[in-house]
């Protein structure tokens, strides 16, 4: 039987954590969850310890600090690659992610390599967010498509699934961003790579409890990230 990770990384996520595991947990018997903490204040973490001491299925990294979307992940996919799991999701806290999505997107990984859950494929799938943000985020995704001809639609979704041989052929230690850049990146380095990317559409649905962790420096990353990878991409430095 195939075995599934869904990666979480969380900061300051207590009144989120006990529901969001359990919910995904509640969708699949062959699906675990990774808990990547960076040593939130609120005290998430203890909240996981305490959950794993009565479910084998849920596991925890805990990091001295505040460290980044982008490595959280890295730390996940290594987590996930040493230990054999076939497919490998990424997934925020928030329940801006249906997790009722997993097993619908569990059954679609006969058909691609790479599943991106997203809110642009069938029109514009969002709830809850300002105008400005939206706008922000959609405008991206077109620059995103325009600059590096990525046939994506939502290259900065942050609800996917990856085979596992997928992570495996990216040099993972060499990804360099966090936030939107992130995802950006390793849907570039999966194409590039000969992958098969697909999307799915979802309802995206802004954050229920907590503080979002959106600012400028991610946005600006973002926007320079695709003119890197266009740029690498041209000088095969992939």
């Amino acid at each position: 039987m195939p075995t599934a990770l869904v990666i979480i990384p969380t900061y300051n996520e207590a009144q989120n954590a006990e529901k969001i595991v359990t919910e995904v947990l509640q969708q699949s018997e062959i699906v675990e969850v990774l808990i990547v903490d960076d040593n939130s204040p609120d005290g998430t973490a203890d909240i996981v310890k305490k959950m794993m001491l009565s479910n084998s299925r849920i596991h925890l990294l805990q990091r001295a600090r505040k460290l980044g979307l982008g490595t959280a992940y890295v730390a996940g996919f290594k987590y996930a690659i040493e230990r054999k799991f076939d497919f490998i999701f990424e997934m925020d806290a928030d329940f801006s992610h249906n997790p009722k999505e997993i097993p619908i997107m569990l059954g679609k990984m006969d058909e691609c390599d790479v599943l991106i859950g997203s809110r642009y494929i069938k029109g514009v799938n969002v709830v809850n967010w300002p105008m400005k943000r939206l706008i922000l985020s959609y405008s991206a995704n077109i620059y995103t498509r325009v600059i590096t001809g990525m046939p994506v639609h939502d290259a900065t979704a942050g609800f996917k699934c990856y085979k596992r041989k997928v992570l495996e052929s990216i040099n993972i230690d060499g990804l360099r961003s966090n936030g939107y850049a992130f995802q950006i990146e390793t849907n570039f380095l999966a194409w590039k790579k000969g992958f098969t990317l697909l999307e799915m559409p979802i309802v995206f649905v802004d954050r229920r409890v907590g503080v979002s962790k959106m600012n400028k420096k991610i946005v600006y990353e973002a926007a320079f990230m695709v003119w890197k990878l266009k740029a690498r991409s041209i000088f095969n430095k992939l």
